[in-house]
């Protein structure tokens, strides 16, 4: 990928994945409406994961949620913080109000299509929430030596989860910005001032992550790596076509019909496949594609990735050609 492009996933280990049970251990508040889960496994050991992983987590047989591991990658046990919503659809409610220490739940993964790449300098820029993924990275960066910055904005600074601790840290590597006392970020004087051998990591609201991909083009630009925690927006002129899918492993030849997705045509037809957020946005449904283009509509995979046709998130991807060819 050349510098200046925008990079969106990494094509992540599905082998790698486990399912398991996990006890909460610890329970504590990092922000005004945050709160710290460690999960330590009940059994087996919980897998080896990279900064940039999120995990499922099971609340109740009807309610999975996924949440970026932030804690250490060497610790025996997991990390998690969780943002209350008021306007959500019940999984932070439910952590902060009825999930308590010593209670088990289900966990999956870990799943990684934000990992962090070598690079000559990074440059991190979280918003709110989106600090959880940053976490281990900051820790890598650190003890490779390698030159980096953070960059925080929040709402408030008591709504800014781990700042005190991101302080004692690292010192003046870390730039907090509540929005109430600073304003919003300068996204353009940020950008300007890298190089591009210069790699940026964010996560944050989705306003933060459009006007950063909207600077970082150009061959001088710096290469920007984003995680999103909610669909991208699609343009709303794109129509959708009537297409067919093969399953090759199977043997079904499917029609997927304009207003339905791949996912809910193979699971008519009998085919399971596992699935989580059915927005585009987890990775779960990833599935190969043996033949044919897709029609990319999720918020994960890059541009190498997209063009390369080997994968697709059967949840909101559709078919550019009349035709395709999965490996189900």
């Amino acid at each position: 990928m050349t510098a200046g492009s925008v990079a969106t996933a990494r094509r992540t280990d599905r082998s790698a994945e486990v399912t398991l049970d996990a006890r909460v251990v610890a329970k504590e508040p990092v922000a005004a409406d945050t709160v710290r889960l460690v999960l330590d496994p009940v059994g087996e050991p919980l897998p080896t994961w990279e900064p940039g992983a999120h995990i499922d987590l099971r609340l109740r047989p009807d309610l999975v949620r996924q949440y970026s591991l932030c804690g250490d990658p060497e610790a025996p046990y997991w990390e998690v913080a969780v943002l209350r919503e008021p306007d959500g659809k019940g999984g932070s409610r439910h952590v902060h109000e009825d999930l308590a220490v010593g209670d088990v739940v289900e966990v999956r993964g870990p799943r990684n299509h934000f990992s962090l790449a070598p690079a000559e300098e990074y440059l991190f820029i979280a918003g709110g929430i989106g600090i959880t993924p940053i976490l281990p990275m900051l820790r890598v960066a650190q003890a490779s030596r390698t030159p980096w910055r953070l960059v925080y904005g929040g709402r408030t600074e008591s709504s800014m989860a781990f700042r005190d601790e991101l302080q004692a840290l690292y010192g003046d590597l870390v730039s907090l910005h509540p929005q109430d006392e600073t304003g919003l970020l300068d996204l353009a004087s940020l950008v300007s001032a890298c190089s591009a051998a210069t790699q940026i990591y964010s996560c944050g609201p989705a306003g933060m992550l459009g006007a950063l991909e909207a600077l970082c083009t150009g061959d001088t630009a710096p290469r920007l790596h984003v995680e999103r925690f909610v669909p991208r927006e699609l343009d709303p002129s794109i129509e959708d076509n009537e297409f067919e899918v093969v399953l090759e492993r199977s043997g079904l030849k499917l029609t997927v019909p304009v207003g339905r997705s791949v996912l809910e045509v193979v699971e008519d037809a009998g085919i399971y496949v596992e699935s989580q957020c059915r927005a585009g946005t987890c990775g779960t449904c990833e599935t190969d594609v043996l033949y044919g283009e897709p029609d990319h509509r999720d918020s994960l995979l890059d541009e190498d990735e997209r063009a390369s046709c080997e994968t697709m998130m059967i949840c909101v991807s559709r078919a550019r050609c009349p035709r395709l060819v999965l490996n189900l």
